[in-house]
């Protein structure tokens, strides 16, 4: 099984490492872990290195557990939605189920930022859990 982890730095996102480890356990999984961001950050090193330590923090917690993992740090152009995005590198790595962090948010919230979470959970092919913050 191939679970794919998007990862964001939150909390949720870390809340969905300690998921993706359940699930990688129970169904002998391999965990891969992805970061989107927009083409333009490459040259903004600030915005871009805290993507990568946590990638690293991540495959750091899931090697000390003995959980194959692989960590994409993928980028996007301006005009692709970040879901979009996603669901193609679930496709492309033909990945069997999503991890995505969820939050609440206000109607207004959602109508002016829209959902990563929402699009995943209706549009992918696979399975999507959708984790909370419990840290």
């Amino acid at each position: 099984m191939k679970i794919m982890l998007c990862y964001g730095g939150s909390n949720e996102s870390k809340q969905g490492m300690i998921e993706a480890e359940k699930q990688a356990r129970a169904f002998h999984g391999k965990v891969l872990v992805v970061a989107s961001h927009v083409i333009d950050d490459q040259s903004y090193p600030m915005r871009i290195e805290p993507t990568e330590l946590g990638l690293k923090g991540a495959q750091a917690f899931f090697d000390e557990r003995g959980i194959p993992c692989q960590t994409i740090l993928a980028y996007r152009d301006f005009d692709d939605p970040v879901g979009e995005h996603l669901l193609e590198i679930a496709k492309e790595h033909q990945v069997d189920e999503i991890i995505v962090g969820i939050k609440n948010r206000s109607r207004v919230g959602k109508l002016l930022l829209g959902s990563v979470a929402q699009f995943l959970l209706l549009k992918a092919d696979c399975p999507v859990l959708g984790v909370k913050n419990k840290l």
